[in-house]
């Protein structure tokens, strides 16, 4: 007779010889600490399907980490008489023929309409289970493998951020301002690398105008944002102007990392000398300590990339999006794709 083994065998068996076997073991301890205190239901429901979803969102994105993706945020309250549906449709078919996928919350309205013109084999949803009933939209629900159902918005928004590479907002109402401000505030305190965030919304319309009128005669009109933070932001009334924005953003900067404490640019290609000194005297206020150097690291794909590296003041994120406004300007020349093949792979330390 078989014997059957325990959950916590077979994970003994799984950390021999996984290169992530500290990480992992710290996981366990800290899960221990939290048994040794808390018998509650309530608290394990909520560790359980926090991993859960965890879980399920990296299988989901496992497949889709080479490819670039943009995230439309917007009313699920948007018929598709009025204009933004067929805005946001356009965008999402346009954008899939530029090469990106289009995540979306799954719902109806603005969401509907993205997943609709990017089309199945382009669309990721991700939808969350609320009281009420709330079911995927056509146009995602479909799709095998690309729908996700999260248990709890703090997991779903974690997965918007972590796998995004452009955000375009478009006219919405809490859940969509929720979603915007979230975003906004990981990206301005570093807690997320820098990514476009566009404002989206018909020509003619007002709505992020006025409301970008209200945060400079409140939050910046009282000091409770710095000017430079509004560089987090571009407004386009356009499809083709929001993709604009999100492909200058990545035109000469690739991504951003951080390494040993310093902030690490990676670029498409490395900048002339005089480039880099002129860089230091511009943004001087943004480097903590030392200076602005230019040398070499490895993307998260393993490919050895320029870069630029520095010593980043956390608390002047909108002047490195300047920084990285400069960059894209510059009169240098880019490969024609994000990802090419033959670049140099970084050769690696055994992980311990």
């Amino acid at each position: 007779m078989a014997i059957e083994r325990s959950p916590l065998d077979a994970l003994a068996d799984a950390l021999d010889g996984h290169p992530q076997r500290r990480s992992i073991e710290r996981s366990v301890v800290r899960l221990l600490e939290i048994a040794r205190n808390s018998s509650d239901a309530d608290e394990w429901r909520l560790i359980t399907g926090a991993l859960a979803d965890i879980r399920d969102g990296f299988n989901v994105f496992a497949p889709h980490r080479q490819t670039r993706k943009v995230t439309v945020f917007g009313s699920a309250r948007t018929t598709s008489e009025e204009a933004p549906y067929p805005l946001a449709e356009e965008l999402a078919r346009e954008a899939a023929r530029c090469g990106f996928e289009i995540m979306t919350g799954a719902g109806g309205g603005v969401m509907e309409a993205a997943n609709r013109g990017a089309g199945c084999e382009n669309s990721i949803g991700l939808n969350v289970d609320l009281p009420f009933e709330q079911h995927a939209n056509r146009y995602v629900n479909a799709c095998d493998g690309r729908l996700l159902h999260f248990r709890y918005f703090f997991t779903r928004k974690l997965f918007f951020l972590r796998e995004s590479d452009a955000l375009v907002v478009m006219p919405g109402g809490f859940g969509t301002f929720d979603e915007l401000f979230e975003s906004l505030t990981l990206i301005q305190t570093g807690r997320t690398p820098p990514i476009p965030v566009v404002l989206l919304a018909p020509e003619g319309d007002d709505f992020w105008s006025d409301w970008l009128a209200t945060i400079d005669n409140t939050l910046l009109g009282r000091a409770l944002i710095s000017a430079e933070d509004t560089s987090l932001l571009k407004q386009a009334s356009s499809a083709a102007e929001a993709l604009g924005h999100i492909s200058r953003f990545y035109r000469v900067f690739h991504t951003a990392q951080f390494a040993e404490e310093q902030m690490e640019l990676l670029m498409h290609s490395p900048l002339p000398a005089e480039t880099v000194a002129e860089l230091n005297q511009r943004f001087d206020a943004l480097v903590d300590e030392g200076s602005i150097s230019q040398g070499e690291s490895c993307d998260h794909h393993g490919i050895l990339r320029p870069c630029l590296r520095f010593h980043l003041d956390r608390r002047r994120v909108g002047l490195l999006y300047q920084l990285i406004d400069v960059l894209n300007g510059l009169p240098i020349e880019v490969p024609p794709s994000i990802e090419q093949p033959g670049q140099r792979v970084c050769s690696l330390p055994p992980t311990p």
